[in-house]
């Protein structure tokens, strides 16, 4: 019963997380099925739980910092950790994945049925891998100096940097360990669902609709959106543009590629386009 009334009370305190993550369980078992979402979204949870366990008693990956366990009473935590912060990782992991596929991978594009092709020959590659990591650490550029804030708006102080960080509070070592977590996650699991596919694993749930390239991605910016939107609401200006300024750096990469695509198409008269 207790256990039953700290997850009500998680969902209660922290609704965007859950509806992002529903989002990303949607979109994953579309994409993959419904094991190997699982796979993710438990390899993404312990992955990212041993980082935060890690760095608030040494330090590694994301530097010193320590939460404030004012919630305690309130929702989940595991240790010192709170349930909800560990598994965020996952489905940021997972769309910043998308997102790195939608880069590399050929496009078939009608209209705006955007769907990946040659996904097979890609999707375990290192720089799938890389540039997933890279992207995942993007998004802590925007999100971590307003969480910082968070007891200025719903999200409550919930945790505090051993040292002032350089940048907006934020120590860079964080961002670097985003990287690091990020990098981990896509790498487990792409060896491991390399290793099942060479099995012939089989996966239910699956399923093939319009735009499917697009959805990944659109969760990303979905989370840069509401980032964004919370800190010009509390009056962080400054910070805002820095994190617009990076938003729209992003979405300039989709866009690219979308254009990129469209021209192709048109000089072969072909849907598809290759890298």
């Amino acid at each position: 019963m207790e256990f039953l009334e700290h997850l009500l009370g998680t969902i209660w305190l922290r609704p965007y997380v859950f509806i992002f993550l529903f989002s990303y369980l949607v979109i994953a078992i579309l994409d993959m099925g419904v094991k190997r979402s699982i796979l993710f979204t438990v390899l993404g949870f312990g992955i990212a739980f041993a980082a935060e366990y890690s760095s608030t008693r040494n330090g590694f990956p994301f530097g010193f910092y320590s939460y404030i366990e004012t919630t305690r009473d309130q929702e989940l935590w595991l240790s010192n950790v709170p349930f909800m912060d560990a598994i965020s990782f996952s489905f940021l992991s997972y769309v910043s994945y998308t997102f790195s596929l939608f880069l590399w991978c050929p496009l078939k594009k009608n209209g705006w049925d955007i769907r990946l092709a040659e996904q097979d020959t890609i999707k375990h590659s290192w720089r799938v891998i890389l540039t997933g990591a890279v992207l995942m650490m993007m998004l802590d550029v925007v999100i971590d100096p307003v969480s910082f804030l968070g007891d200025r708006w719903f999200l409550g102080q919930i945790y505090t940097y051993k040292e002032q960080g350089e940048y907006f509070n934020i120590p860079l070592t964080n961002f670097g360990g985003w990287f690091v977590v990020g990098f981990t996650i896509l790498f487990c699991f792409t060896r491991i669902n390399a290793w099942l596919a060479r099995r012939g694993f089989r996966d239910i749930g699956m399923r093939q609709v319009p735009a499917q390239a697009l959805l990944g991605p659109a969760v990303y910016f979905g989370v840069l959106v509401f980032t964004l939107s919370v800190t010009f609401y509390i009056g962080e200006i400054f910070m805002g543009f820095c994190g617009l300024g990076v938003a729209l750096l992003l979405l300039s990469l989709p866009l690219a590629k979308v254009f990129q695509t469209e021209r192709v198409s048109k000089q072969t008269g072909s849907p598809v386009v290759g890298e």
